[in-house]
């Protein structure tokens, strides 16, 4: 075999393994940036959760300020709202004013577990807290939350709507200041 078929062969065969690396390098990249991605975005539900567990932070943070947040199902609170406003304005400010006189806030008091796959975190976890008359409501709550760039751009809530029903006609709001 002389030295031009040898370094043709060389070439062809440097070449091939370059290629086939290259084809099953790519998936595994792109597997890892997407399993990167998602720890990312199960880390960061788990710190807001935390945070508001803790009364050092709030789990809003991890809401985009476009967020469409969707609670299926016949409890009072049931259908879609879009944006943080809205969700505020209609959820967030009436629920958090039910405890307003209460030294035990709602909070998480477990995370039974925050679940990723792809862009999808799925937060479990269970609430407490004293409202305003005195009577504790407690509930356990699945979030699944569709994730972009950090932040829930759409979220589903589910949980126990009979608890969230008797505490949403038991304690009045009364003035509620809307923010």
């Amino acid at each position: 075999m002389n030295m031009i078929d040898k370094g043709r062969r060389n070439a062809l065969y440097f070449g091939g393994a370059a290629t086939l690396s290259a084809l099953f390098a790519a998936p595994l990249a792109l597997a890892q940036s997407g399993t990167d991605a998602t720890a990312s975005n199960k880390r960061k539900v788990e710190e807001g959760l935390t945070a508001w567990s803790r009364g050092t932070g709030s789990v809003l943070s991890v809401l985009s300020d476009d967020i469409k947040w969707t609670i299926p199902g016949n409890s009072l609170i049931a259908g879609t709202t879009v944006g943080k406003n809205e969700l505020n304005q209609k959820i967030n400010i009436p629920f958090g004013a039910r405890f307003a006189q209460s030294t035990d806030k709602f909070r998480p008091i477990a995370i039974n577990g925050i679940y990723g796959d792809a862009d999808m975190v799925i937060a479990h976890f269970q609430g407490r807290g004293i409202a305003n008359d005195g009577k504790p409501y407690v509930n356990n709550y699945a979030w699944f939350l569709k994730m972009r760039d950090g932040l829930a751009v759409e979220g589903t809530a589910f949980f126990d709507s009979v608890a969230f029903n008797d505490l949403w006609t038991r304690v009045p709001v009364g003035n509620v200041r809307r923010e």
